[in-house]
Order: structure tokens, then C-alpha cells, then sequence
């Protein structure tokens, strides 16, 4: 049985071990993950989604797609690709992870699996706030709260030639930061969407959902030199414990990332 390195949340925390790896049932591929992100509080969402411990963290990779289920025809062994996966399956921070072959998207080719891996989250938040939920059409002005956050410094490449001052009128604010800013800025606005504030008073509030077709519009703008996610520091696989206590930590610029095979 082939085995692989994998990080694996506990009751009593967090720890690298060697477990066997997966294989790719139906509609599934088995990528070698180069990198994955993570995200400040994911080592809650098991338990507040009833999960079963053990369970691998991370639901953001770039890699190489190793091995595809014989239903698969849209994408192959040796794709590079990348992808945000299912928030209540297994997750990503492994060397290799069994994904969904319909959320796999190819990676950006200016782009390292690093940067790769730190895009999907926030990018397909950023992009489902201002383009789904927020509607944002030609014309219209977007003030984005918490610009320069994990989302919103994406949400802001997004809607560079859309973005409102403080001091002008707009027509939709995507918040990230919730609380008393978003209260004082939702006051002038038709329309507004949050991914921060589940109780705001007036404002759409969602949960980023994984969408191939987003990441491929993604992929385009990064390629094109007019999106880049920002990276505040890259961990080894085996520095996991270390990652996740920097997480916590304040004044980071960027997603935390491990480094799961070495380019």
C-alpha cells in the first residue's frame, strides 16, 4: 500500500502523519498537491459541520492531476491544475488529495503553485460577491470594505476601474470586515454583499462555493498581468502546527500557504 504525508486535525490538535493514499472513485482525480492555503478558522469548520475526526485541513491546491476515474474525460494525468474543494470533505494539505474532476481547473500559467493554490478562496470570493450576489454591472460604482484583506485586495483587482472613493457615490459595497465600518457604508448603498457579517441588517450575506468556471475566468485575468493574489508567508507540509499558529496572528498581507512538493 503506498503511503503519503498528510495533515491530520485531532481533538487535541494538529499533526503531520504518514497514511495511505487515496484512489479516485467515480467523477474523482487523484492530484499530487504542489501547495495548499489555508484559512483562518478552517480548523473549526469539522466540527461545526458534524464531521468525523481525524480530518485533513486546507481546501485550496495547486498540483498535478496523477490519476483520473475512468468516467473522467475533460482533464488527464500530468494537467497542472487548481481548484477550492467541498468545505465537508477531506481536505487538501496532503501529498496527494482525491478532488472532484468538475471543480478542477487549469493553472495559471504566470503564476507559481504557491500563488496557484492562494487564489481560489478568496478570488472565487471576491468574484461571487461582486459579480453574483453584488450584480455589479458597466457603470455602476463598488466600495470595497476591507480592500486590502485576503478578499478584498482580490475584489479590488477585480473592480479596478469600477472602485469608489469614500467621498463618492456607489451603488454596491462588498464587505469583508463586517461591524461598525460596514454599518456606516451600508447606509449609502442599493446594494450590499458581505462574506463577514451573517447578521447585517440589509446586506446579502454568502458562503463561497467551489466553481471551475469562475477559476478559469480567474486563471484568464492572472494570465493577463491583472490579478494576483497576495502571499504573506509559505510553510513546509511539516511546519503545519507553525502555519496554523501564525494564522492567528495579526497584521499578516496575504494567505498563508504549505509547501507540499517542491517545484
Amino acid at each position: 500500500m503506498e503511503m503519503m504525508r498528510a495533515v491530520r486535525l485531532f481533538d487535541d490538535g494538529i499533526r503531520v502523519e504518514q497514511i495511505p493514499v487515496p484512489n479516485p472513485d467515480a467523477g474523482k482525480a487523484l492530484v499530487q498537491v504542489h501547495a495548499a492555503a489555508i484559512t483562518r478558522d478552517e480548523l473549526t469548520w469539522p466540527e461545526a459541520l458534524g464531521r468525523v475526526l481525524p480530518v485533513t485541513p486546507s481546501h485550496e491546491l495547486s498540483g498535478v492531476v496523477a490519476e483520473v476515474a475512468s468516467d473522467v474525460r475533460d482533464i488527464a494525468a500530468g494537467d497542472e491544475v487548481f481548484a477550492l474543494t467541498p468545505f465537508d470533505c477531506d481536505g487538501v494539505a496532503a501529498e496527494y488529495a482525491v478532488v472532484p474532476a468538475a471543480l478542477l481547473a487549469p493553472k495559471p500559467q504566470s503564476l507559481t503553485h504557491e500563488e496557484s493554490a492562494a487564489l481560489p478562496l478568496p478570488g472565487l470570493s471576491a468574484w461571487q460577491g461582486l459579480f453574483e450576489h453584488g450584480a455589479l454591472q458597466e457603470g455602476e460604482r463598488v466600495r470595497v470594505l476591507g480592500a486590502t484583506g485576503g478578499v478584498g485586495h482580490l475584489a479590488v483587482q477585480l473592480a479596478r476601474t469600477q472602485l469608489a472613493a469614500e467621498d463618492e457615490s456607489y451603488d454596491l459595497v462588498f464587505d469583508t470586515v463586517g461591524g461598525d465600518e460596514l454599518a456606516r457604508a451600508g447606509r449609502s448603498a442599493r446594494r450590499v454583499v458581505s462574506v463577514a457579517d451573517e447578521e447585517a441588517d440589509g446586506a446579502t450575506y454568502f458562503i463561497v462555493e467551489p466553481n471551475r468556471a469562475q477559476l478559469v475566468e480567474l486563471r484568464r485575468l492572472a494570465d493577463a498581468g491583472e490579478l494576483k493574489p497576495a502571499i504573506d508567508s509559505v510553510f513546509a507540509l511539516e511546519q503545519a502546527n507553525e502555519a496554523f499558529t501564525h494564522l492567528a496572528e495579526r497584521g499578516k498581507r496575504g494567505k498563508v500557504v504549505l509547501r507540499v512538493t517542491n517545484d
